[in-house]
């Protein structure tokens, strides 16, 4: 099962990052390049402990949906979302959140399994890990932005 964790550093307060990272209409200018948009749940807003979205988004060419649920929650420092129903077996996204001065350091820790066995497992190491690692990463740097520019919110 492949673990991804990455950081970033965002120069704006912890509850300004904290509430970013939960905001529907934020993630999906995060992911524009997938196309992502919440079509059930909680479809703008902020996300509370208990909450569900659907998204649906283009990957790999391919029209997917996958719904997510907030399972743990501790404002300002730390959400976890798991996946209820998609592409993927499982998968967990824990989104931790560290205030020091001058910013805030974001934590992504993002574990998955892939479905279809060991063509999953081959498929995580010839694309499928890259593609997440990039996909965490872009959509960091989008919420990086957002989150040091406050007005766009």
């Amino acid at each position: 099962m492949p673990i991804i964790e990455q950081k970033i550093w965002i120069n704006a307060p912890i509850e300004i990052c904290f509430d970013s990272a939960r905001n529907v209409g934020i993630h999906t200018k995060t992911l524009q390049t997938t196309k992502e948009k919440a079509i059930a749940g909680v479809t703008n807003g902020l996300m509370g402990e208990g909450d569900t979205v659907t998204w649906e988004a283009v990957h790999f060419g391919i029209r997917q949906r996958l719904t997510a649920k907030i399972t743990r929650m501790e404002k300002p420092h730390y959400f976890t979302d798991m996946m209820v129903k998609g592409a993927f077996s499982s998968f967990t996204h824990h989104h931790l959140f560290n205030q020091h001065a001058g910013g805030t350091m974001i934590t992504d820790i993002f574990e998955y399994k892939s479905p279809f066995g060991l063509l999953g497992v081959l498929a995580d190491k010839l694309f499928l890990e890259k593609y997440m690692r990039r996909l965490l990463f872009d959509r960091a740097i989008s919420l990086k932005k957002i989150a040091e520019n406050d007005d766009e919110k």
